[in-house]
């Protein structure tokens, strides 16, 4: 039990008499008795929250940051207004209803119409993300926005429909700027984002979210990823670089006026909070809750576990929300960013410890592929950073999840060919780019399951893979606990290990008995600010 009248320390040394830890193994959790030493960094406590978020929303649309007009002063009969809005990829999970989306939405909408404003179109920024359904997209929006609109005027937006997909021209690096036609034909461009890692936003909202292909191959390659130090601080990292560099030029010939909310880190409602904390401050009941929890996790097959974690929303908080001008809104979102979910952390380790949970961006009411499982390890948490990353050049990086063989045919068609024809010729980037990607990107068949279905881009599968491309060059190896075949790791060029221990001894081989050892206990997401 904690001692209530101290103050929370987030980063934590346990000691013999420590509890174990749990952490994330997909669908389920595996607990472990670390050595005495360990150092654990836990999440911040979750920002309190806005109590009228409704105020706080009008106040930032009449209040703008940087040099633009308030909203209402920007509005006048007959123009034609697009708003953009982030898809279901963000937060992570869903947040309860009414999403933020929603209540910006009711008031935005709402001054458009007391303003005269009639000609109003909303559009998902999907970017090459899947299609949302249409279920998906009400519980966004909330109903009455939802049988008004849909699906006349809200609706995803298609990156292959060469009709309404527009060349707004080149940047000083020479890459093309493609939009939504909608978007760029508009008087003013409104874009509702929703933040909760400082990834998000900015210049990225746009420059990324309406764009398609054409555009996306800037940044979304082997040698950009290499170059940015850290996705999570913008300063660093040369894939925002080039989306700011679209951005300023999208600003540059539209007329846009951002809106960000940034969102505490409640990801638990009341009666599972105790999982955001540390383990050694639990009470005999959130032990007895968690022991409870576990056995019925082990009792039910995974596709029913699958389910009920996807219908278990999150308890997220709104702590700031700014409108205006891009940059200037976006630094303001930032601030929240770092004070809710950064971290110090006193120097690198190296062994670093993180359990794999059942859900990424990319796989809402999906499964967890092996390809999603990478991204997520060496890709969202190797990045989670600032400064320098948590393990130590040539470390290693210790993983839990079952790593089992499946995929949504429905969601990641194009995945299935990757992992079974391509990764058995090479797991070399720029190898799989120069070879595949275009022709997946170009298939025909996964263009139609893009456009018509709910399938991810045909060239979806290749960003995953170069999403992880500083992770994997940066550690020295990656051993995964409890996968239940040896093909997935063995593809992924991973080490295997039964048991936590076996994976510490491993570690220890190679790094000696002095090693440094850290567990990072995501979720709630944690960005090590590593001095």
């Amino acid at each position: 039990m904690s001692d209530s009248s101290k103050p929370y320390n987030p980063v934590r040394y346990l000691t013999e008499d420590s509890r174990p830890l749990y952490l994330h193994y997909g669908e389920d959790f595996l607990t472990h008795k670390f050595p005495a030493g360990t150092r654990v960094v836990y999440a911040n406590k979750p920002m309190k929250p806005i109590d009228n978020q409704g105020a706080a929303i009008r106040y930032a649309l009449n209040h703008p940051e940087g040099d633009v007009k308030p909203l209402y002063a920007q509005l006048k009969p007959g123009m034609k207004v697009t708003i953009a809005i982030d898809d279901i990829s963000v937060p992570l999970p869903p947040m309860k209803t009414p999403d933020i989306r929603q209540k910006v939405l009711e008031i935005v909408l709402q001054m458009l119409a007391d303003h005269g404003v009639e000609d109003v179109e909303m559009v998902v920024a999907l970017a090459l993300h899947r299609r949302m359904t249409g279920s998906e997209i009400k519980r966004m929006v909330g109903p009455e926005i939802f049988n008004e609109y849909y699906p006349e005027r809200l609706y995803n937006m298609d990156a292959e429909d060469e009709d309404n997909m527009v060349f707004l021209g080149e940047t000083d690096h020479g890459e093309k700027v493609q939009i939504v036609r909608r978007a760029a034909e508009s008087d003013l461009l409104i874009y509702v984002n929703v933040n909760y890692v400082p990834m998000n936003g900015g210049f990225k909202s746009i420059g990324t979210g309406l764009s398609g292909y054409q555009s996306i191959q800037y940044h979304h390659n082997p040698q950009t990823i290499l170059k940015s130090d850290s996705y999570m601080d913008p300063k660093n990292s040369a894939l925002y670089s080039s989306n700011e560099r679209m951005g300023r030029m999208i600003n540059e010939k539209l007329n846009v006026f951002h809106i960000e909310t940034a969102l505490n880190n409640k990801m638990y409602d009341d009666q599972l909070q105790f999982l955001a904390d540390p383990e050694d401050d639990w009470s005999s009941a959130d032990e007895l809750k968690f022991k409870s929890m576990q056995w019925t996790l082990k009792k039910l097959p995974r596709a029913a576990k699958r389910n009920f974690f996807h219908k278990v929303p999150a308890d997220y908080g709104l702590v700031g929300v700014f409108a205006g001008a891009t940059e200037a809104v976006h630094e303001k979102t930032l601030e929240k960013c770092w004070q809710q979910h950064a971290v110090p952390v006193e120097g690198q380790s190296d062994v670093v410890v993180w359990g794999i949970p059942f859900e990424s961006p990319y796989n809402v009411n999906s499964i967890m592929n092996p390809l999603l499982v990478r991204v997520m390890a060496l890709g969202y948490f190797f990045n989670m950073y600032r400064g320098k990353p948590i393990v130590k050049k040539g470390g290693t990086l210790i993983i839990t999840h079952p790593c089992y063989d499946q995929f949504d045919p429905d969601h990641h068609p194009s995945y299935i060919e990757f992992f079974n024809r391509c990764l058995p010729e090479t797991r070399c980037s720029k190898t799989l780019g120069k070879r595949w990607e275009k022709e997946f990107a170009e298939n025909p068949n996964y263009i139609e399951m893009f456009r018509r279905g709910n399938a991810y881009h045909g060239v979806h599968p290749f960003y995953m893979w170069y999403w992880a491309e500083n992770g994997q060059h940066h550690v020295g190896r990656v051993i995964v606990v409890g996968a239940e075949n040896d093909h997935v790791p063995a593809r992924m060029g991973w080490l295997s290990a039964k048991t936590m221990d076996e994976a510490l001894e491993m570690a220890a081989e190679h790094h000696g008995p002095d090693h440094d050892l850290t567990v990072m206990h995501h979720p709630p997401f944690v960005i090590a600010d590593v001095r």
